[in-house]
C-alpha cells in the first residue's frame, strides 16, 4: 500500500530540517576553525526559504483535507500537531542560523547522540526533541510513525466493526418494532370489528326485549277480553 502523500512530504520536509540543521551545525565549525562559510550561508538561506514553504504546503494541504473530510478529524489533529512541531523547529534553525540563539554544546550532544565522535555532525535542536524520539535516527522515526499509523488503523478498524455491529443490532430491533407496531394495528382492527359486533348484538337483544314485552301485554289484553266476554255471557241464577 502506498504511503499518503501528505505524510511523504511531511518525511521530506522532516529531512531538510535535519540537513539544515547539520548545515547550521558546519557553517557554525567552519567560523570557529578561521574557514569561509559563505558557500553554507547561501546555501542555508535558499533552504530555510524551501522550508518555510514546505510548511506552508503542509498546512495548506492539511486544511483542505480537513475541510474535505477525507481524513478523520482524530488524524487532522494529529497532523496538525506534527506541522506545529516543524514550526516550532523552522523558528529556531533561523535564530540559530542569525547567531540568536547559541548552538548546544557539543559535548552534551556527543552523549547524546553517540556519533560526533564518528565524525557525524550533530543535530542542534535534537535537545527539543520529545523522549519517543529522542536518540533515534530518521528512518528509525519513520518506522515509530509508521507503527503509530497502523496501531492507529486496527483501533479504526476495530470502531467500525463495534458501529457495524451496533448498526445490525439497531436495524433489528426497527425490525422487530415494525412487526409488532403490526400486530398491535391487527390487534387494534380485530377490536373495532368485536366492538362493533358487540354493538349490533345488544341492539338486537333490546329489540327482542321490545318485542317480548309488547307480546305479555297483548296476551294480558287478550286474557282480559276473554274475561270479560265469560263474564258477560254466564248465565246468573
Amino acid at each position: 500500500m502506498s504511503q499518503d502523500p501528505w505524510l511523504q512530504n511531511y518525511d521530506a520536509t522532516c529531512r531538510l530540517a535535519q540537513e539544515i540543521a547539520e548545515n547550521i551545525h558546519e557553517r557554525n565549525r567552519q567560523q570557529r576553525t578561521g574557514g569561509n562559510p559563505a558557500k553554507l550561508n547561501m546555501t542555508l538561506r535558499a533552504s530555510l526559504q524551501r522550508l518555510k514553504q514546505h510548511i506552508a504546503q503542509l498546512r495548506e494541504t492539511l486544511l483542505r483535507a480537513a475541510s474535505s473530510r477525507r481524513i478523520m478529524q482524530s488524524e487532522a489533529d494529529r497532523r496538525q500537531n506534527l506541522v506545529d512541531d516543524l514550526v516550532t523547529r523552522e523558528k529556531q534553525l533561523n535564530a540559530t542560523f542569525r547567531g540568536d540563539v547559541t548552538e548546544p554544546d557539543s559535548s552534551r550532544l556527543t552523549l547524546m547522540t553517540g556519533a560526533a565522535g564518528q565524525g557525524a555532525p550533530a543535530n542542534p535542536w535534537l535537545i527539543d526533541e520529545p523522549e519517543e524520539t529522542r536518540g533515534l535516527g530518521f528512518g528509525e522515526i519513520k518506522q515509530q510513525q509508521k507503527r503509530i499509523i497502523e496501531e492507529q488503523d486496527a483501533g479504526l478498524d476495530a470502531l467500525a466493526v463495534v458501529i457495524g455491529r451496533q448498526k445490525a443490532m439497531g436495524q433489528e430491533i426497527g425490525n422487530e418494532l415494525d412487526e409488532q407496531n403490526e400486530i398491535i394495528d391487527d390487534l387494534s382492527h380485530l377490536v373495532d370489528k368485536t366492538d362493533g359486533r358487540i354493538r349490533n348484538e345488544t341492539r338486537r337483544v333490546k329489540i327482542v326485549e321490545t318485542k317480548s314485552a309488547n307480546c305479555g301485554m297483548l296476551v294480558v289484553i287478550v286474557l282480559l277480553l276473554i274475561a270479560i266476554v265469560v263474564v258477560a255471557v254466564w248465565p246468573t241464577s
